[in-house]
């Protein structure tokens, strides 16, 4: 069974940086890419980065310059920096792992960005 745990979520003001971790145990191979999704309230779901098997990466439009994904050697944590953080980025980020068997998703963790 595979799993993810999110953590690093939390209160930030306009302009600060969070970093966002996620450790995926379980039976994991032939991994095909890993990233984060968010959710705003009331929005739907927006797909924020990837970082593929062969390490490129991909970012929507409105995170370019400012969130940074990347990985551990063993492809065992995934991470999100994201820096000059905006209200607008406010939502649970959700990270996955796309393999072999399927996707799998962690539970979430909030990120809110407010004075």
């Amino acid at each position: 069974q595979v799993q993810l745990v999110e953590s690093g979520g939390g209160l930030v003001n306009p302009g600060g940086s969070l970093r966002l971790s996620c450790v995926v145990s379980g039976s994991i191979s032939s991994i095909n890419a890993m990233g984060w999704y968010r959710r705003a309230p009331g929005k739907a779901r927006e797909s924020v980065a990837v970082i593929h098997s062969g390490g490129t990466t991909w970012y929507t439009e409105s995170v370019k310059g400012r969130f940074t994904i990347s990985r551990d050697n063993a492809k065992t944590s995934v991470y999100l920096q994201m820096n000059s953080l905006k209200p607008e980025d406010t939502a649970v980020y959700y990270c996955y792992i796309n393999i072999n068997t399927g996707i799998y998703w962690g539970q979430g963790t909030q990120v809110t960005v407010s004075s």
